[in-house]
């Protein structure tokens, strides 16, 4: 690669690190109050409904999740398609490895992830919590393994859901966080902006 391509990945990559590292208190205080209110519903709607060792596998994928929706939020890994997708596709995958191996653990959980990973890159909806997803589906308890490709729409679809509607919420309660990052969600917000501004002075 030539000297100058070389520099000038280096600068992208020092501005990158400088943008994702200059928060102020108010992004701070955002990005705990989206993961409070998401992680604090999903885990009071699935504790009743789930084993103890699940409660915890669960929260710990859709854990990895809420870094990026409210941390991470302009991260391309952490826009809508992304987390929904992700999460869903794993865990098709994975409830699929899972009755093509149930006697495998270890082929099973291997043959998850991995095509998990694949299949989210086909379709572009890659999501990293989705190969936890994944592998939940394989290695859960006999309550998860029993819920079959309902896993998919619950605990796992449902709970995608209740954190991107958080993040909706959350990551657009400032001028300085916008979520999701498209270009056309920008302009709805420019517009619903000015039909505020203009309520305001009449």
């Amino acid at each position: 690669m030539p000297t100058h391509k070389i520099k000038r990945n280096y600068r992208k990559a020092k501005y990158v690190l400088y943008k994702e590292t200059l928060v102020d208190f108010k992004e701070h205080l955002w990005a705990f109050v989206g993961a409070f209110v998401g992680i604090g519903i999903i885990a009071y709607l699935q504790y009743n409904m789930f084993p103890k060792e699940d409660f915890v596998f669960l929260i710990g994928s859709f854990g990895a999740s809420s870094v990026l929706v409210y941390g991470v939020i302009q991260s391309p890994l952490a826009q809508p398609r992304n987390l929904i997708g992700g999460h869903v596709i794993s865990a098709f995958v994975g409830v699929t490895a899972a009755k093509l191996f149930p006697d495998m653990i270890w082929l099973g959980s291997a043959v998850a992830v991995a095509s998990a990973i694949v299949f989210m890159q086909i379709t572009k909806t890659l999501h990293p919590p989705g190969g936890a997803t994944a592998l939940i589906a394989v290695t859960g308890s006999p309550a998860i393994v029993k819920l079959g490709y309902w896993y998919v729409i619950t605990p796992v679809l449902s709970g995608a859901i209740i954190l991107l509607i958080v993040a909706l919420i959350c990551n657009n309660m400032t001028d300085n966080r916008q979520y999701p990052t498209s270009r056309k969600f920008t302009k709805l917000k420019k517009k619903i902006a000015g039909k505020i501004t203009v309520n305001k002075i009449n």
